[in-house]
């Protein structure tokens, strides 16, 4: 099943949250009902165990804008690495080269961060890198091609002097990952446990 390229919001209605940090105040007020026609007169049902993970795999899933058998392929790789799966699956996708470049401030959502990966407009230690899923490692080097930087819109953001996660070191168009981020530095809505609850079923 490929990519989702419907309205966003009715994705973020569907689970309850603004997964793409772009709804503004009007998402904000409908969150709490659902799409379709009879959404403002449906109240939210008590969900079984299966349903509340496969929702939280599903946020999650679609926060990241990742298909399900690549997030599949970062639950494996979790399983194998050291600590809590649900950490390491956490920690793993935060270093996609995509959300790497959205924590560094270079892009407004994950989506728009997703499109200067693929456009080739990003350079991991001065090679292009178009692929959203690379995984940064520590000290790697992630820059903006001087094209992009020249964007007006690229160009508010880094001006603006949006804060920059702790694990992360920004300055203008280069950006490097110090560490892999702590739990507490990731998304606190995820509970991740659901999600390894949902695939140890």
């Amino acid at each position: 099943m490929g990519r989702y390229t419907g309205p966003k919001n009715k994705l973020s209605r569907r689970e309850g949250v603004d997964l793409f940090g772009n709804g503004g105040e009007s998402l904000q007020r409908r969150l709490d009902q659902p799409p379709g026609m009879h959404g403002r007169y449906w109240r939210r049902r008590r969900q079984s165990a299966y349903e509340q993970q496969l929702r939280e795999k599903q946020k999650v899933k679609r926060m990241y804008g990742m298909r399900e058998k690549q997030f599949r392929r970062f639950f494996r790789m979790a399983e194998s690495a050291e600590g809590l799966t649900g950490e390491a699956l956490l920690k793993l996708i935060e270093r996609r080269l995509d959300n790497v470049v959205y924590r560094l401030g270079w892009a407004r959502t994950r989506p728009q961060a997703r499109q200067f990966v693929t456009h080739g407009h990003i350079k991991v230690d001065g090679q292009r890198v178009n692929i959203p899923s690379y995984i940064v490692d520590p000290e790697e080097v992630i820059s903006l091609k001087n094209k992009i930087m020249k964007s007006p819109d690229v160009q508010e953001l880094l001006d603006s002097g949006r804060p920059v996660p702790a694990w992360l070191q920004a300055d203008g168009g280069v950006g490097r990952i110090l560490r892999e981020p702590d739990r507490e530095e990731i998304d606190a809505i995820i509970d991740e446990q659901m999600i390894v609850e949902f695939y140890s079923r």
